[in-house]
């Protein structure tokens, strides 16, 4: 597994001198740890000192007055008597509420949208729309543009950070139950039970931090690939997109025009290729089914589990219980995964890269930034890469971007988004080593496809047409697709 799996930059470094530049050395303490214990730096917000330690325990009780005990107390009762999913979602919320009120590393705070910063964004994404009608032949996916603070991209990110954790939790907390002697599980039952509850608020901790923290780095609500926020709604996070071009040297205009046509191209995406979320949660959810929880592990904490000492079930979930399945199955999930991910963002880097070289000076720039900044992960990202084993990155972008920009020149835009049509359109893994197969590879004749689906639909032709023919199959399975693997845009 890689270590930076979602595709955001590392955090700015804090001062290297004086009081602040100090903390980031401090053992175990302060927003610049980051230690194997603590992926983050951060305990549970609010609750205890500044670093809340390893644990939302140690968080609740290390340095708190005894005034505050009750309240604590509550708030564990509250853990314990969890009924719910695999995932306390409650606490996920209130975590990643908490997590942005504490602000960035880098002392940035989280800040409401004011009018001017509203208005800058709607006139963003307006224009990149216009910028993309020419690069496209798919229409503006943007209903409305909005400007979010980072709370705001927590509440309204939620619902999608749920279909992606949950399946591999439950896995979990499946697993939990598992582990034990069958003729023992009817005795363990409350033990059991208790310990799914400490699971789904560890989860909830966990999860709740990182996204958190992934509230101060994301620009927009699709930065990983995946449609993240509501259908139709193009959004901006200002201050984010303020500290993404600080040291650029590139005036703040551009920045945000660049970073809004990203955004609009992946709502046109996403909109007018109904087909592809589906596709692509059901590549993420394919690749977990395949996931297996380390039992030895999960075990040796069942075995020891003193209902006293529950940071136990933390620290399980921080070093990681999972392990890819070694089997050509798993192998081409992920390749279905990695290749998918790849093509949206490929897509997406050319389609933009063609709207805004002929009007922005720095588009290069820009787009050669925001390739490193998918490349590489911030600490963040570790965590969700430990806790439902996956990541989220497309590794072959440079890859992808090259073929989709082939394909224009081969058969235009119109040509090029219309394998978006149907996933068996799409090139494969094996097709990203040979583009130029592909683009020059003998088209299949739309109308008399057409013709043929409508004569089967009123029985008057036998058989199905061979969507497949020529375009290789979007559904991967095959051998070919192990060869996106090792292919990352680092080694390029």
């Amino acid at each position: 597994m890689s270590d930076t799996p979602f595709g955001f930059g590392l955090p700015p470094e804090e001062p290297e001198d004086g009081d602040e530049g100090k903390k980031k050395d401090t053992p175990g303490g302060g927003q610049g740890s980051g230690g194997p214990g603590n992926p983050f730096g951060f305990g549970v917000p609010g609750l205890g000192g500044p670093g809340g330690g390893d644990n939302p325990f140690a968080a609740m009780f290390g340095s708190m007055n005894p005034s505050d005990l009750g309240a604590a107390f509550q708030q564990l009762g509250q853990m314990l008597s969890y009924e719910g999913g695999p995932v306390n979602w409650d606490m996920a919320k209130d975590i990643a509420r908490q997590t942005v009120a504490q602000g960035t590393a880098d002392g940035t705070k989280d800040a409401s949208v004011g009018p001017a910063e509203r208005t800058a964004v709607e006139e963003a994404v307006r224009l990149a729309d216009l910028w993309l009608d020419d690069a496209t032949s798919l229409p503006s996916g943007s209903g409305t543009a909005v400007a979010w603070s980072r709370a705001e991209w927590v509440e309204a990110t939620l619902p999608a950070w749920k279909e992606l954790v949950d399946p591999v939790a439950e896995r979990v907390g499946m697993a939990m139950g598992d582990v034990l002697p069958e003729e023992m599980q009817a005795m363990a039952g409350p033990l059991i039970g208790m310990m799914r509850s400490m699971g789904g608020a560890m989860f909830g901790q966990q999860i709740g931090q990182a996204v958190g923290v992934l509230a101060g780095e994301v620009v927009g609500s699709t930065d990983i690939g995946l449609p993240l926020g509501p259908a139709g709604r193009a959004a901006l996070l200002p201050v984010n997109v303020t500290a993404f071009g600080k040291d650029l040297s590139v005036p703040m205009d551009e920045v945000r025009l660049y970073l809004a046509l990203r955004e609009a191209a992946h709502q046109r995406l996403f909109a007018h290729v109904p087909w592809l979320r589906s596709h692509l949660f059901g590549a993420v959810e394919g690749y977990a089914r395949g996931i297996k929880v380390d039992t030895t592990k999960l075990e040796d904490v069942v075995g020891q589990f003193d209902p006293q000492n529950p940071e136990q079930l933390q620290e399980a979930l921080q070093q990681g219980m999972f392990q890819p399945e070694d089997s050509p199955e798993q192998k081409a999930a992920l390749a279905r995964l990695e290749t998918a991910l790849a093509l949206v963002e490929g897509w997406v880097d050319a389609v933009v890269h063609a709207a805004a070289k002929p009007r922005l000076s720095s588009a290069d720039a820009l787009r050669e930034t925001l390739r490193r900044r998918r490349a590489t992960g911030g600490p963040a990202e570790q965590t969700f890469a430990t806790l439902i084993g996956l990541e989220l990155r497309p590794r072959r972008l440079r890859d992808a971007s090259r073929l989709w920009a082939s394909l224009t020149d081969a058969r235009g835009v119109d040509g090029r988004d219309g394998l978006w049509a149907h996933p068996d359109m799409l090139p494969t893994a094996s097709d990203l080593d040979d583009p130029d197969g592909f683009v020059h590879r003998e088209q299949l004749d739309f109308s008399e496809l057409d013709k043929m689906l409508g004569e089967a639909a009123h029985g008057g032709a036998s058989g199905k047409p061979d969507l497949t023919k020529g375009d290789g199959s979007a559904e991967g399975g095959s051998p070919e697709g192990d060869s996106s693997e090792g292919k990352g845009d680092d080694g390029k």
